[in-house]
């Protein structure tokens, strides 16, 4: 079972537990939300308990709808993403990583797009992260 390592819905989880739980990963967490925040400084930060088999994840959205989730993990933690057709369409023709690539095509479409989650355990993916990000708010 893929869930939160923070369950307890009455409890919101506090930046020194992320930091623990995430361990050296907690920089690289950070620097997404940094990242996100660059590039859309309006963005609404906010922790999201959707239910006991998840557990609580973190949410960056504009206005109407998520930017991303970050899902926090032991030692590392998953990013995940929403995209329609013309983001898939563009993520096809860009250079990040054809695992990337063939998740999302192989993702079940919903009435929102694809849904996609990627593993953050160290650098190696934060690259395509930042481009994913660039995708998700190009209007």
């Amino acid at each position: 079972m893929d869930k939160s390592i923070f369950t307890n819905k009455s409890n919101i989880p506090a930046n020194n537990e992320l930091i623990d739980a995430l361990g050296s990963t907690y920089k690289l967490w950070q620097m997404i939300i940094k990242d996100v925040h660059l590039k859309y400084p309006d963005s609404i930060d906010e922790w999201n308990y959707p239910g006991e088999k998840y557990g609580w994840s973190f949410r960056m959205k504009d206005k109407k709808r998520a930017i991303l989730y970050l899902l926090p993990r032991e030692q590392y933690f998953k990013v995940a993403f929403v995209f329609g057709q013309k983001a898939v369409d563009v993520i096809m023709k860009t250079e990040i990583s054809e695992r990337i690539k063939s998740e999302l095509e192989s993702a079940r479409v919903y009435a929102e797009g694809r849904g996609i989650r990627i593993e953050i355990k160290d650098e190696m993916q934060i690259g395509d992260i930042k481009k994913l990000i660039n995708i998700k708010l190009a209007k």
